[in-house]
């Protein structure tokens, strides 16, 4: 048998996802188990394995099936010994116990220690109804199985300090893969849009708007985005959908500059909206932050939050500028800053954090052999180049 890449589960689009077809491009003999999955047009449903949960109402219902995560991975399922094991993790898949106590080597490319457990004030999406006692079991489960996950990679310098304080253990960096070669290569995405999407752009103001984009979830702080946008007097445009957009749409209405809520959009609009954005800015606290850096690959410069990932790739002052959305006295020097980045600045950071270097990380990784598989501290060359 071949490598096995262990994924959460699948859904049809997301940053975890990215991850997890630079994996198999990196390692494309590789199969993939995962608790269930809801893109079956991704790989060939020969090549991937879903748990017993999949043939139950547990099936995408995260809070509930949460208890019985670690165990159905400790456990594993299927047969077959692999030649390694690669975990994609965010909840439990680090705990995966596939062939790894016949001394199979295992890797653990870590996205977020589980903020159900560790940061569940940071991201509301993951507050579940945990009592403490509960919280305090599984964290003991959860570091326990940390201590046994082979070789751990994070996706951020941010999220290697949140690695240390939770498991007490180090990882090297390799940051998540962005088509960032491809994007850069097109001077202007707007010649690849539809028609409609064209006349829809240029019913826009013309590069004088502030944008943000990602799903419509409370933590992403779309509202504090039209915020900067009313103290600064400038549009601002909205792209996503999600649960949140109920509660923007009475926001935008009552907000003091011209809000545009565009909801799901095709990539080539995304990326033309880009080039005609003043700014991209991005308030979360967010683990790494892939879409700031597909802004950079436009040559858009960005402005993001000062705590998190995507201060790592948006450098202050070389790609973009970092904020607090909470001070409002600092948005004008924000909007100062990156407007006066040179798009071509921004487009050559983006290029560090293109899917081809994640793959070759990867692949030394996983492939290096056994001083590779037991170094789990020597940082990648994004890292080091971070200082």
């Amino acid at each position: 048998m071949a490598g096995l890449i262990v994924q959460e589960w699948i859904e049809e689009s997301g940053g975890a996802e990215q991850v997890l077809d630079a994996m198999r491009l990196a390692l494309p003999d590789s199969r993939v188990a995962c608790l269930w999955n809801d893109d079956t047009t991704r790989f060939p449903p020969s090549t991937v394995d879903e748990s017993w949960m999949a043939r139950t109402p547990l099936r995408g219902r995260k809070a509930l099936a949460l208890p019985m995560m670690s165990g159905t991975w400790r456990r594993g399922w299927g047969d077959g010994e692999p030649d390694w094991v690669l975990t994609s993790s965010y909840v439990f898949a680090h705990h995966a116990g596939f062939g790894t106590k016949r001394g199979v080597p295992k890797f653990s490319y870590v996205h977020t220690p589980a903020r159900y457990l560790w940061e569940p004030d940071l991201d509301r999406r993951t507050s579940v109804p945990l009592a403490g006692l509960a919280r305090a079991y599984l964290r003991g489960v959860d570091r326990r199985a940390a201590a046994s996950s082979g070789s751990l990679a994070a996706n951020s310098e941010f999220v290697r300090d949140r690695i240390r304080r939770a498991w007490d253990r180090d990882a090297r960096v390799i940051h998540p893969p962005v088509d960032a070669a491809a994007i850069a290569a097109v001077p202007d995405w707007a010649a690849r849009t539809t028609p409609v999407e064209r006349a829809l752009l240029e019913s826009l103001p013309d590069h004088g708007f502030l944008m943000a984009a990602s799903r419509l979830v409370p933590y992403k702080r779309h509202d504090a985005v039209i915020r900067m946008g009313a103290a600064l007097d400038l549009p601002v445009v909205v792209v996503g959908s999600g649960p949140e957009r109920e509660r923007l749409d009475a926001v935008a209405a009552d907000a003091a500059v011209p809000v545009h809520m565009l909801g799901r959009v095709s990539d080539e609009l995304m990326r033309a909206l880009f080039q005609r954005a003043l700014a991209f800015v991005f308030p979360p606290v967010e683990d790494f932050g892939i879409i700031p850096v597909e802004a950079m690959a436009t040559g858009c410069p960005v402005i993001v939050n000062r705590v998190g990932g995507a201060a790592e790739s948006a450098v202050d002052g070389v790609a973009g500028a970092h904020y607090d959305p909470d001070d409002t006295s600092g948005y004008r020097a924000a909007i100062d800053l990156a407007t006066g980045i040179r798009p071509e600045a921004a487009r050559a950071r983006a290029l560090d954090f293109d899917t081809a270097r994640f793959v070759d990380d990867v692949r030394d990784w996983v492939l290096g052999g056994p001083a590779q598989a037991g170094a789990s501290s020597r940082p990648n060359s994004v890292s080091s180049a971070l200082g």
